[in-house]
């Protein structure tokens, strides 16, 4: 497999015209390829850093086999990868001088391209401490009896409210991020549907989040109860909430993302219908630039 039968492009409509078949083709898989391709498309390349980001499609014989993006101040995203596709590639970027601070995939496919990209121009690769499980959900099953409570749908009038739960919730995954009502619309977190769970007296006490419907399918990003009330069967109320929004909105497959170190939620997510579907890895590249070299 040679280095240039990979296609690179600055364009997203360029890049969604050439691979969005195949990235809808396994939606769920795809998810992250799906999600920051919108993302660029719908506010624009400018929105992400100076640099552009830059997608690229493995082609051979007018089929496609694989996907990545790299998007300033986010390092590399990778479709599934055979270490031979991860060398391939490593060795194009390599060859035009791009830097990548850091990369995440499927566990094999991160495994494979750091190797790689450390045989090709010699950065160390740190393998990122997190390690989560993709789930893909199979058939919803709602606690039964639910927490006493019921689900809210947070709309424009509830800014306020979300940018402080949105907050809470990157504190306590370590997330370095700065919301409030000037930051908010270029968060991560703008583009999303939320949902409160709250008690009977209308107290707020846990919240999911879904990204919209992209190519089939739904992620559900993020999850959170405060501490001192979590066990009372907040989150899986939430989550069930937000999971049947989904699949009310058309999608065909609906995920999500959990820490392998928190067993607590793993065994939610699957109580609830979640089923594996691949492990996840990121390895960072000490010194490398930040931007596109």
């Amino acid at each position: 497999m040679r280095p240039d039968d990979w296609y690179l492009t600055e364009d997203v409509d360029d890049f969604l015209a050439r691979a969005g078949d195949f990235l809808r083709s396994r939606p769920g898989t795809h998810v992250m390829q799906l999600t920051w391709a919108e993302r660029v498309r719908v506010r624009g390349a400018k929105a992400f850093g100076t640099d552009a980001p830059v997608f690229g499609v493995l082609e051979r014989a007018g089929e496609v086999h694989a996907t990545f993006y790299r998007l300033p101040h986010r390092g590399c995203g990778l479709s599934p990868l055979t270490p031979e596709q991860a060398d391939s590639l490593a060795a194009r970027l390599a060859a035009l001088g791009h830097s990548l601070p850091s990369i995440s995939a499927d566990r094999s496919t991160a495994t494979a391209f750091a190797e790689a990209w450390q045989r090709h121009t010699g950065a160390t690769p740190r393998l990122r401490d997190i390690r989560l499980r993709q789930y893909r959900l199979g058939t919803l099953t709602p606690p039964e009896p639910p927490p006493a409570g019921r689900g809210r749908v947070l709309g424009e009038q509830d800014l306020d409210q979300a940018i402080f739960w949105c907050g809470e919730f990157a504190k306590a995954v370590g997330e370095v991020v700065t919301l409030n009502a000037g930051t908010w619309a270029d968060s991560r977190f703008a583009d999303k549907r939320y949902t409160l769970w709250e008690t009977p007296d209308g107290t707020p006490v846990s919240i999911a989040g879904m990204n919209p419907v992209i190519g089939g399918q739904v992620q559900v990003d993020i999850v959170y109860t405060p501490a001192h009330l979590r066990g009372r069967g907040y989150a899986a109320a939430v989550t069930a909430e937000v999971s049947r929004a989904a699949l009310a909105a058309g999608a065909r497959e609906v995920v999500l993302f959990a820490d392998l170190s928190n067993p607590t939620s793993n065994a939610l997510y699957q109580r609830l219908g979640y089923r594996p579907l691949a492990d996840w890895a990121g390895y960072e590249f000490p010194g490398a630039a930040s931007e596109v070299g």
